[in-house]
């Protein structure tokens, strides 16, 4: 058992405001442009994970919405569920691990993205419910 292999759950926010711009973040580690988000941790619920990771990361408070899609690194391990949210309170600020934070419309997001960052935000977009594969750059698999 102990070669089992292991996964890791991460949650992301897709922020969206009324005029259909995204809340997203520069990271500090490596300058990516990504919707804010990050590990689960032991005790909490992934709705109260994506507001706390949220939080941290940008400044703005949220209210979940709905579960958007799943979304597994092939290479890595690490499942990511990733909610569309909605801003309650807070304006867009930078933390340690956020270098500049944006309201982004998804022109944008396409263009300053990695494709298997970029489709989070636009699944999220169509209401819909999605389960995806990428290498942590693009997708793999079928769609």
């Amino acid at each position: 058992m102990a070669d089992t292999p292991k996964h890791s759950v991460s949650v992301a926010g897709i922020v969206v405001d009324e005029d259909d711009r995204v809340l997203v973040i520069q990271r500090r580690d490596n300058a990516h442009w990504e919707p804010p988000g990050g590990i689960l941790e032991l005790d909490e619920s992934p709705e109260d994970g994506v507001c706390r990771e949220v939080f941290e990361e940008t400044g703005v408070s949220v209210a979940v919405e709905e579960l958007s899609g799943v979304y597994k690194n092939m290479t890595r391990g690490i499942i990511a569920l990733v909610f569309r949210c909605r801003r309650v309170s807070g304006e867009p600020t930078v933390s340690d691990e956020s270098r500049a934070v944006a309201w982004r419309s998804i022109g944008e997001i396409v263009d300053d993205m990695d494709p298997a960052f970029a489709i989070r935000v636009q699944d999220a977009l169509s209401r819909e419910v999605y389960v995806r594969c990428h290498d942590g750059v693009e997708l793999v698999g079928s769609d």
